[in-house]
Protein backbone atom coordinates (compact mmCIF):
# COMPACT_ATOMS: atom_id res chain seq x y z
CA UNK A 1 0.00 0.00 0.00
CA UNK A 2 0.80 3.49 -0.81
CA UNK A 3 1.55 5.37 2.68
CA UNK A 4 -0.90 8.64 2.38
CA UNK A 5 -1.43 11.07 4.91
CA UNK A 6 -5.31 11.98 6.30
CA UNK A 7 -7.10 14.67 8.36
CA UNK A 8 -9.38 13.19 10.62
CA UNK A 9 -11.75 15.34 13.02
CA UNK A 10 -12.76 13.79 16.19
CA UNK A 11 -14.40 15.01 19.70
CA UNK A 12 -13.71 13.48 23.27
CA UNK A 13 -14.34 14.62 26.73
CA UNK A 14 -11.37 14.57 29.31
CA UNK A 15 -11.64 14.43 32.58
CA UNK A 16 -9.43 16.75 34.19
CA UNK A 17 -7.79 15.26 37.88
CA UNK A 18 -9.78 17.58 40.03
CA UNK A 19 -13.22 16.53 37.73
CA UNK A 20 -12.16 12.74 38.59
CA UNK A 21 -11.74 13.85 42.06
CA UNK A 22 -15.34 15.62 42.41
CA UNK A 23 -16.72 12.52 40.71
CA UNK A 24 -15.22 10.08 42.72
CA UNK A 25 -15.96 11.97 46.42
CA UNK A 26 -19.66 12.52 45.18
CA UNK A 27 -20.26 8.81 45.07
CA UNK A 28 -18.47 7.68 48.51
CA UNK A 29 -20.78 7.04 51.50
CA UNK A 30 -19.97 9.23 54.50
CA UNK A 31 -17.76 6.14 56.47
CA UNK A 32 -15.61 6.31 52.85
CA UNK A 33 -15.35 9.84 52.67
CA UNK A 34 -14.25 10.13 56.26
CA UNK A 35 -11.52 7.25 55.61
CA UNK A 36 -10.59 9.66 52.08
CA UNK A 37 -10.15 12.74 54.56
CA UNK A 38 -8.24 10.68 57.08
CA UNK A 39 -5.75 9.76 54.29
CA UNK A 40 -5.63 12.84 52.69
CA UNK A 41 -4.23 14.60 55.78
CA UNK A 42 -1.73 12.35 56.51
CA UNK A 43 -0.22 12.14 53.39
CA UNK A 44 -0.24 16.92 52.71
CA UNK A 45 1.27 18.61 55.42
CA UNK A 46 -0.59 21.92 53.70
CA UNK A 47 -4.10 20.51 54.51
CA UNK A 48 -5.27 20.42 58.35
CA UNK A 49 -8.71 20.62 60.15
CA UNK A 50 -10.13 23.48 62.00
CA UNK A 51 -9.52 21.69 65.45
CA UNK A 52 -5.97 21.06 64.95
CA UNK A 53 -4.87 24.87 63.36
CA UNK A 54 -2.18 25.22 65.79
CA UNK A 55 1.63 25.31 64.79
CA UNK A 56 4.28 25.75 67.13
CA UNK A 57 6.75 28.61 66.58
CA UNK A 58 9.87 26.23 67.06
CA UNK A 59 8.30 24.25 64.00
CA UNK A 60 7.53 26.56 62.02
CA UNK A 61 11.18 28.34 62.12
CA UNK A 62 12.31 24.90 60.95
CA UNK A 63 9.99 24.72 58.17
CA UNK A 64 11.58 28.26 57.01
CA UNK A 65 14.88 27.55 57.56
CA UNK A 66 14.27 24.01 55.48
CA UNK A 67 12.76 25.93 52.74
CA UNK A 68 14.89 29.25 52.87
CA UNK A 69 18.48 27.17 53.54
CA UNK A 70 20.09 27.91 50.13
CA UNK A 71 18.78 32.03 50.09
CA UNK A 72 18.98 32.69 53.33
CA UNK A 73 20.50 35.79 53.40
CA UNK A 74 18.44 37.16 50.47
CA UNK A 75 15.06 35.82 52.35
CA UNK A 76 15.93 37.44 56.22
CA UNK A 77 14.17 40.33 55.59
CA UNK A 78 10.95 38.87 54.79
CA UNK A 79 12.12 35.97 57.66
CA UNK A 80 11.67 38.89 59.93
CA UNK A 81 8.21 40.02 58.37
CA UNK A 82 6.53 36.50 58.66
CA UNK A 83 4.70 36.73 61.87
CA UNK A 84 2.97 39.96 60.79
CA UNK A 85 1.00 38.60 58.31
CA UNK A 86 -1.92 35.70 57.77
CA UNK A 87 -3.99 35.94 55.19
CA UNK A 88 -7.84 34.33 55.37
CA UNK A 89 -8.96 30.89 54.67
CA UNK A 90 -10.62 33.05 51.58
CA UNK A 91 -7.75 34.39 50.69
CA UNK A 92 -5.69 31.49 51.13
CA UNK A 93 -8.23 29.61 48.47
CA UNK A 94 -7.52 32.30 45.76
CA UNK A 95 -5.75 30.52 42.80
CA UNK A 96 -1.88 31.30 43.09
CA UNK A 97 -1.34 29.53 39.70
CA UNK A 98 -3.20 32.05 37.61
CA UNK A 99 -5.66 29.16 36.34
CA UNK A 100 -8.91 30.15 35.05
CA UNK A 101 -11.30 27.70 36.83
CA UNK A 102 -15.10 27.50 35.74
CA UNK A 103 -17.60 27.88 37.59
CA UNK A 104 -20.66 27.01 35.56
CA UNK A 105 -20.35 22.87 36.97
CA UNK A 106 -21.73 21.24 39.72
CA UNK A 107 -19.11 18.50 40.51
CA UNK A 108 -17.91 18.38 37.08
CA UNK A 109 -20.97 16.53 36.16
CA UNK A 110 -22.97 19.11 33.31
CA UNK A 111 -25.71 17.39 31.42
CA UNK A 112 -24.15 18.33 27.99
CA UNK A 113 -20.95 17.24 28.80
CA UNK A 114 -21.50 13.93 30.19
CA UNK A 115 -24.46 13.01 27.71
CA UNK A 116 -21.77 10.21 26.74
CA UNK A 117 -20.62 9.14 30.20
CA UNK A 118 -22.64 6.79 31.83
CA UNK A 119 -20.37 5.03 35.03
CA UNK A 120 -16.95 5.20 35.56
CA UNK A 121 -14.86 2.32 37.71
CA UNK A 122 -14.40 2.98 41.06
CA UNK A 123 -11.25 3.55 43.28
CA UNK A 124 -12.24 3.73 46.47
CA UNK A 125 -10.51 3.45 49.78
CA UNK A 126 -9.56 0.64 51.44
CA UNK A 127 -9.05 -1.44 47.64
CA UNK A 128 -6.06 1.39 47.08
CA UNK A 129 -4.30 0.13 49.94
CA UNK A 130 -4.82 -3.56 49.17
CA UNK A 131 -1.31 -4.44 48.47
CA UNK A 132 -0.21 -2.99 51.73
CA UNK A 133 2.15 -5.00 53.80
CA UNK A 134 0.62 -3.79 57.24
CA UNK A 135 -1.97 -6.41 57.81
CA UNK A 136 -4.51 -4.09 56.35
CA UNK A 137 -5.51 -6.64 53.59
CA UNK A 138 -6.14 -9.19 56.35
CA UNK A 139 -8.74 -7.14 58.24
CA UNK A 140 -10.82 -5.88 55.45
CA UNK A 141 -12.00 -9.68 54.60
CA UNK A 142 -13.69 -9.44 58.06
CA UNK A 143 -16.49 -7.11 56.87
CA UNK A 144 -14.44 -3.98 57.53
CA UNK A 145 -15.36 -3.43 53.60
CA UNK A 146 -18.55 -3.69 51.33
CA UNK A 147 -19.45 -6.49 48.97
CA UNK A 148 -18.75 -4.53 46.02
CA UNK A 149 -15.03 -3.39 47.60
CA UNK A 150 -14.35 -7.21 47.62
CA UNK A 151 -15.26 -7.95 44.57
CA UNK A 152 -13.95 -4.97 42.16
CA UNK A 153 -10.47 -5.99 44.13
CA UNK A 154 -11.19 -9.46 42.43
CA UNK A 155 -12.01 -7.51 39.41
CA UNK A 156 -8.72 -5.64 39.26
CA UNK A 157 -6.46 -9.25 38.60
CA UNK A 158 -8.86 -10.34 35.96
CA UNK A 159 -7.04 -8.51 32.95
CA UNK A 160 -10.27 -7.28 31.17
CA UNK A 161 -10.45 -5.14 28.82
CA UNK A 162 -11.55 -1.47 29.46
CA UNK A 163 -15.51 -2.47 27.93
CA UNK A 164 -15.82 -6.17 29.60
CA UNK A 165 -14.49 -4.32 33.39
CA UNK A 166 -17.16 -1.62 33.12
CA UNK A 167 -19.36 -4.34 32.39
CA UNK A 168 -18.40 -6.02 35.33
CA UNK A 169 -18.54 -3.28 37.43
CA UNK A 170 -21.81 -2.14 36.43
CA UNK A 171 -23.51 -5.77 37.60
CA UNK A 172 -21.10 -5.35 41.25
CA UNK A 173 -22.52 -2.42 41.55
CA UNK A 174 -26.52 -3.22 41.24
CA UNK A 175 -25.86 -6.01 43.25
CA UNK A 176 -28.09 -5.82 46.74
CA UNK A 177 -26.34 -6.58 49.91
CA UNK A 178 -27.65 -9.84 50.64
CA UNK A 179 -25.41 -10.81 46.78
CA UNK A 180 -28.03 -11.17 44.59
CA UNK A 181 -28.50 -8.68 41.41
CA UNK A 182 -32.97 -8.62 41.63
CA UNK A 183 -32.89 -6.59 38.58
CA UNK A 184 -32.85 -8.48 34.80
CA UNK A 185 -29.98 -7.39 32.54
CA UNK A 186 -32.52 -6.21 30.15
CA UNK A 187 -33.66 -3.94 32.67
CA UNK A 188 -29.77 -2.58 33.86
CA UNK A 189 -29.10 -2.01 29.76
CA UNK A 190 -32.22 0.08 29.21
CA UNK A 191 -31.46 2.46 32.31
CA UNK A 192 -27.64 2.83 31.02
CA UNK A 193 -28.85 3.75 27.20
CA UNK A 194 -31.70 4.21 25.12
CA UNK A 195 -30.04 3.41 21.93
CA UNK A 196 -31.12 0.36 20.42
CA UNK A 197 -28.43 -0.41 18.98
CA UNK A 198 -26.06 0.23 22.29
CA UNK A 199 -28.42 -1.50 24.21
CA UNK A 200 -27.83 -4.80 22.04
CA UNK A 201 -24.22 -4.74 22.66
CA UNK A 202 -24.24 -3.51 26.04
CA UNK A 203 -26.64 -6.64 27.07
CA UNK A 204 -23.97 -9.16 25.26
CA UNK A 205 -21.05 -7.51 27.55
CA UNK A 206 -23.32 -8.04 30.63
CA UNK A 207 -24.04 -11.14 29.78
CA UNK A 208 -20.90 -12.19 29.57
CA UNK A 209 -19.98 -10.32 32.80
CA UNK A 210 -22.48 -12.05 34.68
CA UNK A 211 -20.68 -15.53 33.80
CA UNK A 212 -17.89 -14.04 35.71
CA UNK A 213 -19.59 -12.62 38.37
CA UNK A 214 -21.00 -16.02 39.51
CA UNK A 215 -17.57 -17.50 39.47
CA UNK A 216 -15.93 -14.55 42.00
CA UNK A 217 -16.17 -15.38 45.72
CA UNK A 218 -18.15 -15.55 48.25
CA UNK A 219 -19.70 -18.07 45.79
CA UNK A 220 -23.55 -17.50 44.80
CA UNK A 221 -23.17 -14.07 44.62
CA UNK A 222 -24.63 -12.78 40.88
CA UNK A 223 -27.71 -15.39 41.39
CA UNK A 224 -31.14 -13.87 41.09
CA UNK A 225 -33.24 -15.70 43.52
CA UNK A 226 -32.30 -18.44 46.37
CA UNK A 227 -32.58 -21.15 44.33
CA UNK A 228 -29.81 -19.87 42.16
CA UNK A 229 -27.45 -18.88 44.93
CA UNK A 230 -27.62 -22.28 46.39
CA UNK A 231 -27.38 -24.04 43.27
CA UNK A 232 -24.11 -22.15 42.71
CA UNK A 233 -22.42 -23.10 45.92
CA UNK A 234 -23.74 -26.58 45.74
CA UNK A 235 -21.89 -27.10 41.83
CA UNK A 236 -18.55 -25.42 43.71
CA UNK A 237 -19.10 -28.64 46.23
CA UNK A 238 -17.48 -32.14 45.38
CA UNK A 239 -19.56 -34.26 42.81
CA UNK A 240 -21.43 -37.20 44.84
CA UNK A 241 -25.00 -38.48 44.93
CA UNK A 242 -26.33 -36.15 47.67
CA UNK A 243 -25.18 -33.09 45.43
CA UNK A 244 -26.89 -33.79 42.49
CA UNK A 245 -30.12 -34.84 44.91
CA UNK A 246 -29.43 -31.25 46.23
CA UNK A 247 -29.16 -29.66 42.88
CA UNK A 248 -32.24 -30.95 42.03
CA UNK A 249 -34.20 -29.51 44.95
CA UNK A 250 -32.81 -26.37 45.03
CA UNK A 251 -33.85 -25.66 41.04
CA UNK A 252 -37.47 -27.51 41.30
CA UNK A 253 -38.46 -28.79 44.91
CA UNK A 254 -37.37 -25.90 47.22
CA UNK A 255 -40.73 -25.51 48.62
CA UNK A 256 -41.42 -29.13 49.34
CA UNK A 257 -38.13 -29.01 51.51
CA UNK A 258 -39.28 -25.40 53.42
CA UNK A 259 -42.46 -27.21 53.92
CA UNK A 260 -40.25 -30.38 55.13
CA UNK A 261 -42.38 -33.08 52.95
CA UNK A 262 -39.82 -35.95 52.57
CA UNK A 263 -42.27 -38.44 51.69
CA UNK A 264 -42.78 -36.26 48.35
CA UNK A 265 -39.32 -35.11 47.78
CA UNK A 266 -38.60 -38.91 47.70
CA UNK A 267 -40.78 -39.85 45.37
CA UNK A 268 -40.00 -36.97 43.36
CA UNK A 269 -36.20 -37.29 43.54
CA UNK A 270 -35.83 -41.10 43.78
CA UNK A 271 -33.19 -40.85 46.53
CA UNK A 272 -33.84 -43.14 49.86
CA UNK A 273 -34.07 -41.53 53.48
CA UNK A 274 -30.92 -41.77 54.02
CA UNK A 275 -29.74 -39.78 50.45
CA UNK A 276 -32.53 -37.39 51.31
CA UNK A 277 -30.92 -36.36 54.91
CA UNK A 278 -27.71 -36.03 53.30
CA UNK A 279 -28.71 -33.78 50.58
CA UNK A 280 -30.68 -32.06 53.11
CA UNK A 281 -27.37 -31.61 55.24
CA UNK A 282 -25.96 -30.13 52.31
CA UNK A 283 -28.37 -27.54 51.48
CA UNK A 284 -28.16 -26.36 55.06
CA UNK A 285 -24.68 -26.06 55.40
CA UNK A 286 -24.80 -23.37 52.45
CA UNK A 287 -24.56 -19.57 53.25
CA UNK A 288 -28.29 -18.17 52.00
CA UNK A 289 -27.04 -14.52 51.94
CA UNK A 290 -23.77 -14.22 49.98
CA UNK A 291 -23.29 -10.57 50.99
CA UNK A 292 -24.15 -11.50 54.83
CA UNK A 293 -20.57 -11.26 55.90
CA UNK A 294 -20.05 -7.88 54.19
CA UNK A 295 -23.59 -6.32 55.06
CA UNK A 296 -22.67 -6.86 58.87
CA UNK A 297 -19.96 -4.58 59.19
CA UNK A 298 -21.41 -1.85 57.35
CA UNK A 299 -24.72 -1.67 58.81
CA UNK A 300 -23.50 -0.14 62.12
CA UNK A 301 -21.87 2.78 60.08
CA UNK A 302 -25.17 4.46 58.58
CA UNK A 303 -25.37 8.03 59.98
CA UNK A 304 -27.53 10.32 58.00
CA UNK A 305 -25.99 12.98 55.95
CA UNK A 306 -28.94 15.18 55.85
CA UNK A 307 -31.53 15.43 58.45
CA UNK A 308 -35.36 17.12 57.63
CA UNK A 309 -37.07 18.82 60.02
CA UNK A 310 -40.66 20.21 60.49
CA UNK A 311 -40.33 24.00 61.97
CA UNK A 312 -44.59 25.22 61.61
CA UNK A 313 -45.72 23.49 57.97
CA UNK A 314 -42.47 24.38 56.31
CA UNK A 315 -39.78 21.31 56.24
CA UNK A 316 -36.17 22.29 56.51
CA UNK A 317 -33.37 20.04 55.34
CA UNK A 318 -29.87 20.79 56.63
CA UNK A 319 -26.80 18.71 56.10
CA UNK A 320 -25.66 16.34 59.09
CA UNK A 321 -23.17 18.98 60.62
CA UNK A 322 -21.30 15.74 62.32
CA UNK A 323 -20.39 14.05 58.73
CA UNK A 324 -18.87 17.17 57.07
CA UNK A 325 -15.54 17.57 57.61
CA UNK A 326 -13.92 21.23 58.79
CA UNK A 327 -10.85 21.03 56.69
CA UNK A 328 -8.83 24.38 55.67
CA UNK A 329 -5.37 25.52 54.35
CA UNK A 330 -2.58 25.64 56.94
CA UNK A 331 -1.97 29.30 56.61
CA UNK A 332 1.77 29.59 58.22
CA UNK A 333 2.47 26.75 55.99
CA UNK A 334 1.28 28.72 53.25
CA UNK A 335 2.58 31.90 53.91
CA UNK A 336 5.73 30.41 54.62
CA UNK A 337 6.06 29.08 51.10
CA UNK A 338 5.39 32.61 49.66
CA UNK A 339 8.30 34.04 51.32
CA UNK A 340 11.08 31.61 49.96
CA UNK A 341 12.70 32.17 46.50
CA UNK A 342 10.32 32.15 43.85
CA UNK A 343 7.09 31.68 45.74
CA UNK A 344 4.97 28.76 45.77
CA UNK A 345 4.90 27.86 41.80
CA UNK A 346 8.56 27.33 42.00
CA UNK A 347 8.35 25.12 44.95
CA UNK A 348 8.13 21.43 45.37
CA UNK A 349 5.17 21.69 47.85
CA UNK A 350 3.57 24.07 45.65
CA UNK A 351 0.81 21.11 44.01
CA UNK A 352 0.37 20.04 47.26
CA UNK A 353 -1.60 23.44 48.23
CA UNK A 354 -3.14 23.45 45.25
CA UNK A 355 -4.03 19.69 45.76
CA UNK A 356 -5.49 20.97 48.79
CA UNK A 357 -7.36 23.86 47.55
CA UNK A 358 -8.90 21.48 44.97
CA UNK A 359 -9.70 18.90 47.76
CA UNK A 360 -11.59 21.39 49.94
CA UNK A 361 -13.54 22.78 47.03
CA UNK A 362 -15.07 19.30 46.13
CA UNK A 363 -15.37 18.50 49.26
CA UNK A 364 -17.73 21.59 49.57
CA UNK A 365 -19.39 20.84 46.43
CA UNK A 366 -19.64 17.26 47.02
CA UNK A 367 -22.02 18.57 50.48
CA UNK A 368 -23.76 21.22 48.10
CA UNK A 369 -24.93 19.03 45.40
CA UNK A 370 -25.88 16.56 48.01
CA UNK A 371 -28.10 19.65 49.86
CA UNK A 372 -29.68 20.19 46.83
CA UNK A 373 -30.76 16.87 45.43
CA UNK A 374 -32.16 16.31 48.80
CA UNK A 375 -34.46 19.44 49.08
CA UNK A 376 -35.82 18.68 45.66
CA UNK A 377 -36.88 15.07 46.74
CA UNK A 378 -38.30 16.78 50.14
CA UNK A 379 -40.19 18.82 47.64
CA UNK A 380 -41.58 16.26 45.46
CA UNK A 381 -42.57 13.37 48.24
CA UNK A 382 -44.29 16.08 50.89
CA UNK A 383 -47.08 13.71 51.67
CA UNK A 384 -44.11 11.38 52.76
CA UNK A 385 -43.34 13.60 55.61
CA UNK A 386 -46.73 13.68 56.85
CA UNK A 387 -48.32 10.74 56.47
CA UNK A 388 -45.43 7.92 55.65
CA UNK A 389 -44.70 5.74 52.98
CA UNK A 390 -47.94 4.94 51.74
CA UNK A 391 -48.42 8.38 50.80
CA UNK A 392 -44.92 8.61 48.67
CA UNK A 393 -45.75 9.32 45.21
CA UNK A 394 -43.76 7.72 41.87
CA UNK A 395 -40.47 9.51 41.01
CA UNK A 396 -37.43 8.41 38.91
CA UNK A 397 -33.99 10.09 38.47
CA UNK A 398 -34.62 12.30 35.55
CA UNK A 399 -37.40 14.17 37.12
CA UNK A 400 -34.90 15.68 39.96
CA UNK A 401 -31.85 15.51 37.18
CA UNK A 402 -34.34 17.74 34.51
CA UNK A 403 -35.09 19.86 37.52
CA UNK A 404 -31.54 20.51 38.84
CA UNK A 405 -29.97 20.28 35.28
CA UNK A 406 -27.89 17.52 36.11
CA UNK A 407 -27.20 14.31 34.83
CA UNK A 408 -28.65 11.06 35.85
CA UNK A 409 -25.40 9.20 36.74
CA UNK A 410 -25.03 12.22 39.25
CA UNK A 411 -28.31 11.94 41.28
CA UNK A 412 -27.51 8.50 40.98
CA UNK A 413 -23.95 9.34 42.33
CA UNK A 414 -26.08 11.45 45.12
CA UNK A 415 -28.48 9.18 46.12
CA UNK A 416 -26.16 5.68 46.53
CA UNK A 417 -25.38 5.04 50.28
CA UNK A 418 -26.77 8.70 51.31
CA UNK A 419 -29.27 8.77 54.05
CA UNK A 420 -31.85 10.81 54.97
CA UNK A 421 -32.82 11.34 58.65
CA UNK A 422 -36.95 12.18 58.59
CA UNK A 423 -39.68 11.27 61.87
CA UNK A 424 -40.35 8.08 60.47
CA UNK A 425 -36.78 6.91 60.24
CA UNK A 426 -33.76 7.11 58.53
CA UNK A 427 -33.73 6.25 54.66
CA UNK A 428 -31.29 6.04 51.80
CA UNK A 429 -31.93 8.58 49.18
CA UNK A 430 -33.08 6.06 46.77
CA UNK A 431 -36.07 4.70 48.99
CA UNK A 432 -38.02 7.66 47.87
CA UNK A 433 -37.30 7.20 44.02
CA UNK A 434 -40.31 4.25 42.58
CA UNK A 435 -41.62 3.72 39.89
CA UNK A 436 -45.58 3.89 38.84
CA UNK A 437 -48.25 1.70 38.94
CA UNK A 438 -51.58 2.36 36.83
CA UNK A 439 -54.58 2.81 39.16
CA UNK A 440 -58.40 2.46 38.26
CA UNK A 441 -58.48 6.53 38.28
CA UNK A 442 -55.99 6.69 35.68
CA UNK A 443 -53.25 7.99 38.02
CA UNK A 444 -50.27 6.22 38.71
CA UNK A 445 -49.43 4.64 42.86
CA UNK A 446 -45.54 4.77 43.71
CA UNK A 447 -44.35 1.10 43.90
CA UNK A 448 -42.84 2.60 47.56
CA UNK A 449 -46.19 3.24 48.67
CA UNK A 450 -47.42 -0.26 46.93
CA UNK A 451 -44.83 -2.06 49.08
CA UNK A 452 -46.08 -0.09 52.57
CA UNK A 453 -49.23 -1.50 51.57
CA UNK A 454 -48.54 -5.13 51.10
CA UNK A 455 -46.51 -4.81 54.06
CA UNK A 456 -49.75 -3.25 56.07
CA UNK A 457 -51.97 -6.28 54.79
CA UNK A 458 -49.40 -9.19 55.63
CA UNK A 459 -48.82 -7.65 59.11
CA UNK A 460 -52.91 -7.51 59.61
CA UNK A 461 -53.35 -11.27 58.26
CA UNK A 462 -54.42 -14.50 59.87
CA UNK A 463 -51.52 -16.64 61.11
CA UNK A 464 -53.33 -19.49 60.36
CA UNK A 465 -54.44 -18.76 57.32
CA UNK A 466 -51.79 -16.26 55.52
CA UNK A 467 -52.31 -14.16 52.41
CA UNK A 468 -51.09 -15.97 49.22
CA UNK A 469 -49.73 -13.51 46.68
CA UNK A 470 -52.80 -13.56 44.38
CA UNK A 471 -55.00 -12.82 47.40
CA UNK A 472 -52.60 -9.16 47.97
CA UNK A 473 -52.87 -8.80 44.21
CA UNK A 474 -56.89 -8.59 44.36
CA UNK A 475 -56.85 -6.53 47.96
CA UNK A 476 -54.75 -4.29 45.78
CA UNK A 477 -56.89 -4.56 42.95
CA UNK A 478 -59.78 -3.59 45.25
CA UNK A 479 -57.96 0.07 46.30
CA UNK A 480 -57.64 0.68 43.22
CA UNK A 481 -54.07 -0.51 42.16
CA UNK A 482 -53.42 -2.96 38.98
CA UNK A 483 -50.62 -5.20 40.48
CA UNK A 484 -49.73 -8.11 38.81
CA UNK A 485 -49.49 -11.57 41.11
CA UNK A 486 -45.32 -11.73 39.62
CA UNK A 487 -44.75 -7.93 40.82
CA UNK A 488 -46.72 -8.91 44.35
CA UNK A 489 -43.97 -11.18 45.18
CA UNK A 490 -41.48 -9.17 43.94
CA UNK A 491 -42.10 -6.84 46.18
CA UNK A 492 -42.55 -9.02 48.73
CA UNK A 493 -39.41 -10.82 48.63
CA UNK A 494 -37.40 -7.75 48.74
CA UNK A 495 -39.03 -6.54 51.48
CA UNK A 496 -38.14 -9.93 53.00
CA UNK A 497 -41.07 -11.35 53.99
CA UNK A 498 -41.36 -15.29 53.06
CA UNK A 499 -44.06 -17.54 51.24
CA UNK A 500 -47.50 -18.33 52.52
CA UNK A 501 -45.50 -21.71 53.75
CA UNK A 502 -43.24 -19.93 55.70
CA UNK A 503 -45.81 -17.46 57.32
CA UNK A 504 -48.15 -20.31 58.45
CA UNK A 505 -48.22 -20.47 62.15
CA UNK A 506 -50.03 -23.88 63.23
Amino acid sequence: MKPSLQLRLSQHLSLTPQLQQSIRLLQLSTLELNQEVEQMLAQNPLLETEEDFSVAAPELAELRANLSEATAAEDSGADAELGGGSETTAELQADDFGAPEREDWENGTERDDFDGIRELPTNKPGSANAGDDDGEHADQSNGEISLQEHLTQQMAGMGLSATDRMALHVLIESLNEDGYLEDCLDEIAEALTEDAEEREDLLDHLRIALKWLKNMTPTGVGAKDLAECLELQLRALPRSAAQMIAIMICQKYLELLARRDSKKLMALTGADDELLREAQALIVSLEPKPGRAFARGMAAAVIPDVIVRKVGRELRVIINPEVAPKLRINELYANALRQTRGGITNSPLGGQLQEARWFIKNIQQRFDTILRVSQAIVERQKAFFTHGALAMKPLVLREIADELGLHESTISRVTTAKYMATVFGTFELKYFFGSGLSTEAGGNASSTAVRALIKQFIDAENPAKPLSDSALASMLEEQGIQVARRTVAKYREGMKIGTTTMRRVN
